[in-house]
C-alpha cells in the first residue's frame, strides 16, 4: 500500500490536485445528505490550501476577517507554521487556533 504524502510534502500543482479532488468528494457527499463525511472534507480542503499560503503574510497584532463567519474577526498573537493563534474579538476570550486559509486581510 502506498502510503500518502502530506500537505506539506506536496508540489503546488499536487495541492491544487488535492484541492479540487476534495472539493468534488464534498460536492457529492453534500448530495447524498452525508453531513460528517462533507465535513471531513471541507476542513481538509481547508488544511490544504493553507499550505498554498505564505504564513509570513499573516502579522501578528493584525486583525483578519474569518471566511465563512461574516462580521466576525481575529486578532492573531503568534503563528506556528499554518496555524494562527489567537482571539475571536467580541467571542470568550478563548485562545485557539485557525489555519491561514480561513483569514481574510480587513485592509
Amino acid at each position: 500500500m502506498e502510503q500518502e504524502k502530506r500537505y506539506s510534502q506536496m508540489t503546488e500543482y499536487e495541492l491544487k490536485q488535492e484541492i479540487a479532488l476534495l472539493t468534488e468528494k464534498a460536492r457529492k457527499a453534500e448530495q447524498l445528505g452525508i453531513v460528517n463525511e462533507y465535513a471531513v472534507l471541507e476542513r481538509k480542503a481547508i488544511m490544504a490550501k493553507a499550505y498554498l499560503l505564505n504564513p509570513k503574510d499573516f502579522k501578528p497584532g493584525e486583525l483578519y476577517e474569518i471566511e465563512g463567519d461574516p462580521g466576525v474577526y481575529f486578532k492573531i498573537d503568534y503563528m506556528n507554521g499554518i496555524f494562527a493563534w489567537g482571539y475571536r474579538l467580541g467571542g470568550k476570550n478563548e485562545e485557539e487556533a485557525l489555519p491561514i486559509s480561513l483569514l481574510r486581510s480587513v485592509n
